[in-house]
């Protein structure tokens, strides 16, 4: 940290780490800080994001659609968790992927449902090395925004995956592995683990810091907070009283997600499989508990304007997770094809319920971080729901699909909003890119903008 107050750029340092800051009040009258911040939604602002939420197994439609639209929306069984924050999220019906579909490749309807889903295109059917699908829209986002933050976009999950051989009906696992895609050949693997995530946003460690010590260093640290302390008290005394009170707040919240984390981590892992991006095995056991720390760190990462893009695929497509805490032992995907098994199908609405109240629970966290004159989720825009609409049929229209955020006021949330049948989801995609500020004509299968967002 410099003497000349801080700005977007500025990081606490110490002992081999750098920890980014969230938005002070300081930031937004400083001259270094507008210039670094140009890509903000106004100037010297915070700035917009763009986040991705993917379900596997699309949802049991008969229970899934609202009643009425606009504002005067009654949420069905399934959306009944969204009541707590029905002001900040949008219900849009009628969407679909039609490049989900077969287009005479036979099944593989969960494959084609993630690798289309951000892509728009219709992956090539195969199990071997030529794989094909197409650039995702959150990686046209992050393109555009490269070089404005430390990342140009982030890549989570809950369920890691193989990226070769064969997962569905001759398709590769890439595909139902995978939703952001760089190119149409080569995919952005998710990070599954909390603990490699929190090391990514806060760079712990000298760069040629060996293995066993990198080990050692993470056994016996305290906190993150212990080895940037001095140049945070110094930062401290440049501030006013409420960025101070921000910047104490920020630091006991970076020390709750740190406890979490060493709460949901297995003790027995190799020591050189915590040194890795890749996914140790035996990473948190509650799914509830993984999902929720992985929405805190993407929350973190926004904060800190780290990355403005970032997509999360809660489990894989065609995952067969079971619910053991919703009662419920089956796995997701077998009680999807309930076949009208009244008892299979209570089960599923459960599952669905459960993932809404999850999204609602990420929702009420983004508006409770204070940003600016608002809060986070002010300026963001965030995206839930799958490429199958309903489990049981396997189709690709009238897809379940949330949109919760202001977009930095460019989005009117709150409501139900009914588009015509068969709308390319990709309509959205175009709509959102133009409020991230990004060039396109056209994306996937888009036809034009949604209108009414």
């Amino acid at each position: 940290m410099n003497g000349s107050g801080p700005t977007r750029r500025t990081m606490l340092r110490g002992l081999g780490t750098t920890m980014a800051l969230p938005w002070l009040e300081a930031m937004s009258t400083s001259v270094a800080g507008a210039a670094s911040s140009v890509a903000a939604s106004t100037g010297g602002g915070p700035p917009v994001r763009l986040a991705f939420l993917f379900v596997p197994n699309g949802v049991h439609a008969p229970h899934w659609a609202p009643t009425g639209t606009g504002t005067d929306w009654t949420p069905s069984h399934l959306l009944k968790p969204l009541e707590r924050v029905r002001e900040h999220v949008s219900v849009l019906s009628g969407l679909a992927h039609h490049n989900a579909k077969a287009l005479g490749d036979g099944p593989g309807d969960h494959a084609r449902s993630s690798a289309c889903f951000l892509t728009g295109a219709h992956p090539y059917k195969t199990s071997g090395a030529n794989i094909s699908a197409g650039v995702s829209v959150d990686q046209i986002a992050a393109s555009h925004l490269e070089g404005q933050t430390r990342f140009s976009s982030l890549e989570l999950g809950c369920e890691g995956g193989r990226q070769s051989g064969q997962c569905d009906s001759g398709y590769s696992c890439v595909y139902s592995t995978n939703i952001s895609w760089r190119s149409a050949r080569t995919p952005n693997v998710k990070e599954t683990n909390p603990r490699l995530v929190f090391e990514r946003l806060f760079s712990l460690g000298p760069g040629r810091e060996t293995l066993e010590a990198r080990y050692e260093r993470m056994r016996r640290r305290r906190s993150i907070l212990d080895y940037v302390r001095e140049d945070g008290r110094r930062l401290a005394a440049q501030l006013g009283r409420a960025d101070r009170l921000r910047l104490d707040e920020y630091f006991e919240s970076v020390r709750s997600l740190e406890r979490r984390i060493e709460l949901v981590e297995t003790m027995e892992q190799d020591p050189a499989q915590l040194t890795t991006f890749e996914r140790p095995e035996g990473i948190p056991g509650d799914y509830r508990e993984h999902l929720d720390v992985m929405s805190e760190l993407m929350i973190l990462a926004f904060k800190l304007d780290q990355t403005r893009v970032a997509s999360f695929m809660w489990a894989n497509e065609g995952s067969n997770r079971s619910f053991p805490f919703l009662d419920v032992a089956e796995g997701h995907h077998q009680l999807s094809h309930h076949k009208g098994d009244q008892t299979m199908i209570d089960k599923i609405r459960r599952i669905d319920r459960f993932n809404v109240g999850r999204f609602a629970r990420f929702v009420d966290r983004l508006a409770s971080e204070p940003e600016g004159d608002g809060t986070l989720l002010d300026n963001c825009m965030v995206v839930y729901g799958s490429a199958i609409g309903d489990g049981n049929r396997h189709n690709h229209d009238d897809l379940p699909v949330l949109l919760a955020g202001g977009g930095g006021g460019t989005l009117d949330p709150g409501r139900h909003v009914a588009f015509e049948s068969g709308t390319p989801l990709c309509n959205l995609y175009t709509s959102l890119l133009d409020r991230m500020d990004v060039p396109v004509d056209r994306f996937g299968d888009s036809t034009g903008r949604l209108s009414g967002l």
